[in-house]
């Protein structure tokens, strides 16, 4: 069996659990394959350092109900173990405020949602922080609320003594539930952060010393004797579904990654290999000029920002981007890309720093989180999309365009309700630019047809 990791809220220690498992797993030597349910990108970058696999998203509003499950089958059949680590609280979803119900649809997206869609045990975490007695109450309640939901266990965060530790024992001595974990105070073990969540693991030059730590934890906190024979993975035979190449030599697609661009969905990537792209993965940061021989570029998310001073220096990498796209390459830039892409970034010192000049406008930094999952309708005919056509995705930022395309790309609507978010993005022929990112799980249509594009030029 599998084992997803679960919060009784936000904050009570699921990514410090989780990695502590990881890293406890892989220093055995043990192949694990790890997923994170919803849309981060930053916590399964550190995922895959631990395990040297790359994570998958497991996001029922990205994709589907039936992509989760394959999804989750097709990577893990070939592991010894397979750990999903879950979102916010375990019953916390994103349901259609206009059918809620049922239990179903007030937690659809949540960690239950995905629990129950692949019939695997919950390890509920409790932060025991300002608790004693309660804890059983609260315990109680996760475990009855659904009966789908199988709770193996219990992981005891933020314990303060051997005194509070036994009274937590024996508040929990008559729901007969296991704890497999405990973790004191003491063992807390922080990960720099910043406004966007975890600081990306290519910023971090004392990781490793981190993850030691973390294996140390897991090797010590965890009853492993209950703990390996519940999260040993099944093996399930799936029937890969067929991707056809467009043509029998690669497309070559420039994938810019570094410390600036390195939010990517993997089954995108997994998705344009197999459709026939080459990925050529490059840094407009490092590199003195783009790749040579490519046919498409590729912008993800991530901190921009950041490095803007820098990425602004490097002006013959900005000149070559400039010029490829105006000669007509096939570009798709997300979020951090499409900051790259502006006449300028304007940081949160109110610093300008020039970018490529593709999008006639500037992205300025803010401290107003954009966040949420969004339906968004197409306005016009792209290079990739049909005018009409509704597809959703999800926003994670804290700049905004200082104005608008004359020909924006979507008309937005938060995904929960027909709240109009306002147009958004950026439909020039050959530039797909948007602020939402997208999952291709259940849209392949849309990277095969950049390649399509992309052979073209």
């Amino acid at each position: 069996m599998s084992l997803i990791i679960a919060g009784e809220r936000s904050g009570v220690g699921k990514t410090t659990v989780t990695l502590a498992l990881l890293s406890s797993l892989s220093r055995r030597g043990l192949k694990v394959q790890s997923f994170k349910v919803g849309p981060d990108y930053i916590d399964p970058m550190f995922h895959k350092y631990v395990t040297g696999l790359p994570c998958r998203n497991l996001d029922a509003v990205l994709t589907s109900e039936s992509y989760i499950q394959k999804c989750f089958h097709l990577h893990s059949q070939n592991c010894e173990y397979a750990l999903v680590e879950g979102v916010m609280g375990l019953f916390d979803g994103v349901g259609n405020l206009s059918t809620l119900d049922t239990i179903d649809n007030m937690d659809f997206a949540s960690t239950a949602h995905v629990a129950r869609l692949l019939d695997i045990p919950v390890v509920l975490i409790v932060d025991c922080s300002r608790l004693s007695g309660s804890v059983a109450a609260i315990a109680h309640g996760y475990c009855s609320l659904d009966s789908r939901i199988k709770i193996a266990g219990l992981v005891l965060n933020r314990v303060g003594s051997d005194r509070h530790l036994s009274l937590l024992k024996k508040s929990l001595q008559k729901l007969q539930l296991p704890i497999l974990g405990i973790l004191r105070r003491e063992d807390n073990i922080s990960i720099p952060d910043r406004h966007l969540g975890l600081i990306p693991t290519g910023e971090l030059p004392e990781l490793d010393h981190v993850i030691n730590r973390l294996a140390d934890l897991g090797d010590s906190c965890f009853d492993w004797e209950k703990l390996l024979p519940i999260i040993q993975s099944h093996h399930h035979p799936i029937t890969p579904s067929p991707h056809h190449p467009i043509s029998p030599s690669s497309v070559k697609i420039a994938v810019a990654w570094d410390q600036a661009f390195n939010f990517y969905y993997q089954d995108n990537l997994d998705l344009l290999a197999k459709l026939g792209a080459e990925l050529i993965f490059w840094s407009p940061l490092q590199d003195q000029e783009l790749p040579k021989n490519i046919q498409g570029l590729y912008f993800g998310g991530g901190f921009p920002e950041m490095f803007a001073q820098d990425l602004s220096a490097n002006y013959s990498v900005i000149q070559a981007v400039k010029s490829a796209i105006l000669s007509g390459i096939p570009t798709i830039a997300e979020c951090g890309g499409l900051m790259y892409l502006c006449e300028n970034i304007i940081d949160f010192e109110n610093n300008t720093w020039p970018m490529v000049g593709i999008l006639p406008t500037s992205a300025q930094m803010d401290k107003r989180l954009t966040l949420g999952y969004r339906r968004v309708e197409v306005l016009e005919n792209t290079f990739l999309l049909t005018a009409g056509t509704n597809i959703y995705g999800h926003e994670f930022h804290r700049s905004h365009v200082i104005t608008n395309s004359q020909h924006p790309l979507f008309n937005t609507f938060r995904y929960d309700c027909e709240e109009n978010t306002g147009l958004e993005g950026w439909n020039l022929p050959n530039v797909h630019a948007s602020y939402v990112h997208q999952h291709w799980g259940e849209s392949e249509e849309i990277p095969q047809m950049f390649i399509e594009q992309c052979q073209k030029f």
